[in-house]
């Protein structure tokens, strides 16, 4: 507010009012211009010596001896000669040397020439009233008696420094002031992006309750709050985590004696369509448990449970015993598998379990949802980044009615098990449908060359 203040007033208010000030003392005190003037101005002088010489006779040379001696007294540093109308030098007060006994006309214009606006000063005055005589006085006195030995007021360098003074001293405030501001503005930078144990920033000791004390107090009551919020949701999370296990626990023993009692029916004389019903009541209880699987596998990874040992494996391997495995249930549902894979290696860093399960659960998203196709096709591309182990189908695409049914947390596994092996899933829908590619996110850093 001082700053502000400060701003406001000095233009408008102090500098004026300085000015002011400056000009009353000046008056009163009585330092005038006049005053550093030991004989009054040049002005005054030249209109003195002129009005002097009107009042005199040139044919009455005692009275103008007279008056130069009074000039001369009046004036002690000054020179004093007169000419009379014959143009004879008469009184010179002190004598002069360089005047000449008899003056011409050429003499009295050089004379003048000479001394106009030189120095020393030089008034020259025709005798008698309206300078009708042809006699002339001059009185010469040198310059520095009448020019300023200051050329200023004496109290005008005070007045200069009280207002550089007033002028440095703003800059000075202002300059501590923003200086002052800008640490405490550095330290709340710095503490928001300090980081705690939990990932938040750390509050802020607050020094001063102004402006931005009260900045400081809004941060920390918005880290108390984020601090707060990010209690109850892993509070909330760990509710759901536990909810989720022990869901898909207690959902397994009542799906296991369903599946023991589908089992038995089996075996039992029923009709076709009873059959049929069986086998449908297989598939959904085996979904079913699929599905708890992955909620539960789910769980594990996003809790940080779920342990996973990269190792340098032949990948193609691991594809080609998965898609073994599941050969017979392509068979049962009438897909038919194009297999197309090199002979050569290809050595990822993976986890083994966690890339059969990237495969499970891929091979099954077709099954359920694609199978209409009767497609499943297994192949390696050379692309950009390297070699792609690419699966399609025919099915009507992730665009069609059937897309995601089902198979939200199955990919969610997918992706969660692909990045923490460096790897990444691509894919590419269409109404004919779809390519899921699975390659390295950075070759360099994530593809290891072939051996």
């Amino acid at each position: 507010m001082l700053i502000i203040l400060f701003a406001f007033l000095f233009i408008p208010i102090i500098f004026p009012l300085a000015s002011v000030v400056y000009m009353v003392i000046e008056e009163q005190s009585g330092n005038g211009n006049d005053d550093y003037l030991k004989y009054g101005n040049s002005a005054a002088l030249e209109s003195m010596w002129h009005r002097e010489a009107s009042l005199l006779d040139e044919g009455a040379p005692e009275q103008v001896d007279r008056k130069l001696r009074e000039m001369k007294g009046r004036y002690p540093e000054g020179s004093f000669f007169w000419v009379d109308m014959a143009g004879a030098t008469r009184l010179q007060l002190p004598p002069q040397e360089g005047l000449p006994d008899r003056w011409t006309h050429t003499d009295a214009i050089r004379y003048m020439k000479a001394n106009i606006d030189g120095d020393p000063f030089t008034v020259v005055a025709f005798l008698g009233p309206d300078d009708a005589g042809s006699g002339f006085m001059v009185m010469q006195l040198p310059r520095s008696l009448l020019q300023l030995s200051t050329p200023i007021g004496s109290g005008t360098p005070y007045y200069i420094g009280f207002l550089f003074v007033m002028f440095a001293f703003f800059i000075l405030l202002s300059l501590l002031f923003f200086r002052h501001i800008r640490r405490r503005l550095l330290r709340l930078q710095s503490a928001m992006t300090m980081r705690g144990n939990d990932g938040l920033p750390m509050p802020i000791v607050l020094t001063k309750y102004d402006e931005i004390g009260q900045l400081e107090a809004a941060f920390n009551e918005m880290t108390e709050q984020l601090r707060g919020s990010k209690e109850r949701e892993r509070a909330e999370e760990e509710l759901r985590k536990r909810l989720i296990a022990n869901l898909s626990h207690d959902l397994r023993t009542p799906l296991t004696v369903m599946n023991s009692h589908v089992y038995s029916l089996r075996g039992e004389p029923l009709s076709a369509q009873g059959q049929s019903s069986v086998k449908q009541l297989e598939q959904k209880i085996g979904s079913l448990g699929s599905l708890i699987d992955n909620l539960l596998t789910y769980t594990l990874m996003t809790s940080g449970k779920y342990p996973l040992r990269l190792d340098r494996l032949d990948v193609l391997r691991l594809v080609r015993e998965s898609a073994a495995a599941w050969y017979p249930l392509w068979e049962q549902e009438g897909i038919e598998p194009d297999i197309n894979l090199p002979d050569e290696p290809l050595f990822w860093r993976v986890d083994k379990e966690g890339f059969r399960r990237v495969l499970d659960n891929l091979y099954q998203n077709i099954v359920r949802h694609a199978r209409s196709g009767q497609y499943i096709g297994i192949s390696v591309e050379q692309g950009a980044r390297g070699r792609t182990i690419v699966i399609s189908d025919r099915g009507a695409g992730m665009t069609g009615e059937s897309a995601g049914k089902g198979a939200g947390i199955g990919l969610a596994i997918v992706d969660y098990l692909l990045s923490e092996m460096k790897l990444e899933r691509r894919t590419e829908s269409t109404e004919g449908g779809t390519r899921i590619l699975i390659g390295s996110r950075a070759e360099e850093q994530h593809f290891l060359n072939e051996i």
